[in-house]
């Protein structure tokens, strides 16, 4: 497991990596080496609980899709949930459900179950790619940002 090291009034410190940056480098190890060992797992699992409980379903079910429109080649990653479909923008670390909404913005934790389910299925290539035109790109974002099932 990844540790800090941090020096504060003369005393070194090691220090757990904060949920993302344990994740970030499970996903660099992960890319990689093709697949995820058993004490990434474990890691994971300790680390986010029931959330990586519920990504690892994500991706066994094959929910993580990601739409790349043509010719723009604009990319938007989408999470089938047990409701709805949650829109996920990867690299600002957002999600449109709602654990991101209440738990995540009100700093409870850092990352939902759909935000680690697409990061773990972007760096194991473990994803529907879908390609759509660039005409519909408008009409699936507005469907995709509708908060009610």
């Amino acid at each position: 497991m990844l540790h800090h090291i941090s020096a504060t009034n003369g005393t070194i410190a090691l220090e757990k990596p904060s949920e993302v940056e344990l994740l970030e480098q499970v996903c660099k190890e992960a890319k990689e080496k093709g697949k995820l060992n058993g004490n990434q797992l474990n890691q994971l699992y300790e680390t986010f609980g029931m959330r990586f409980t519920k990504a690892w379903e994500a991706l066994k079910e094959g929910r993580i899709k990601k739409y790349v429109f043509k010719p723009s080649n604009r990319t938007v990653w989408i999470v089938v949930g047990k409701e709805r479909d949650y829109l996920v923008i990867a690299s600002a670390d957002f999600c449109m459900c709602d654990d991101f909404y209440f738990r995540v913005l009100d700093q409870q934790i850092h990352l939902c179950y759909h935000l680690i389910a697409q990061k773990i299925a972007e760096a194991l290539n473990w994803y529907d790619k879908i390609e759509e035109h660039d005409e519909l790109y408008a009409s699936l974002m507005d469907e995709w940002k509708k908060v009610t099932p």
